[in-house]
């Protein structure tokens, strides 16, 4: 597999969606299976956040945001098999995934000045990525790299989105799990720069009664009759 990886051409995958939809587990899996890169756009939006609340930033203050948004430096991992992001060299990737970064992440990401400093390094690491790189967020294929090879855009319900998630917050309540989610959609959805919104050239897969497994073989699938095609 990853013989055959390297003599095919270089394929830039978006994969978007909402929290809860099998992202991360998906782009993960299908970037290994294919010999690409892998970035997770969200633990960067997570790493500047929990820079802005480390530093005392006051995140409801978008002019404070703003203000800072060039300072950390955010260096994220590519390798599917372990993934890592730093933060001016502190390695953040269990602090960033704390409910209070988790609860502030949409309103520093909202910020412009943060969304351009972020999307720079996104395309850069995607520009860079010699055999190719699957990235996941919600607006990779709108906005980041609207010329992706292939864009992917998964759903799912909310309650199988909740269900997920609450499993992977240990002890979590569903109907509360549910309630956040709903509310980051909205959120995500209505902001001004760059929302989560599907490409128009997006495939989009429904993965409310999908196994992990299945979801993983659709996409890996996807990507090869991309490659192929190229």
């Amino acid at each position: 597999m990853e013989k055959a990886a390297r003599t095919a051409p270089a394929v830039i995958v978006a994969i978007d969606g909402p929290s809860g939809t099998g992202k991360s587990s998906t782009s993960k899996a299908v970037a290994a299976q294919l010999g690409l890169s892998y970035l997770d756009t969200g633990a960067q939006y997570r790493a500047i956040t929990w820079w802005m609340v480390s530093n005392g930033i006051d995140v409801a203050d978008p002019s404070a945001i703003a203000a800072v948004a060039e300072k950390p430096e955010i260096v994220s991992g590519t390798d599917p098999s372990a993934p890592t992001i730093t933060v001016d060299g502190t390695d953040v990737g269990g602090p960033i995934r704390t409910q209070e970064v988790t609860s502030k992440v949409s309103a520093v990401s909202a910020v412009p000045e943060v969304r351009a400093r972020i999307t720079e390094l996104q395309r850069s690491l995607a520009a860079s990525a010699v055999y190719g790189i699957v990235v996941e967020g919600r607006d990779i294929g709108t906005t980041v790299l609207p010329d992706a090879d292939l864009k992917i855009f998964l759903t799912a319900s909310p309650e199988a989105r909740a269900a997920r998630r609450s499993g992977e917050l240990k002890g979590a309540d569903v109907n509360a799990t549910r309630e956040a989610l709903i509310k980051r959609d909205a959120a995500d959805s209505s902001r001004k720069t760059s929302p989560l919104a599907k490409a128009d050239d997006a495939v989009e897969v429904d993965t409310s009664d999908l196994t992990l497994q299945q979801v993983i073989e659709c996409v890996v699938t996807l990507v090869e009759e991309k490659r192929a095609a190229k």
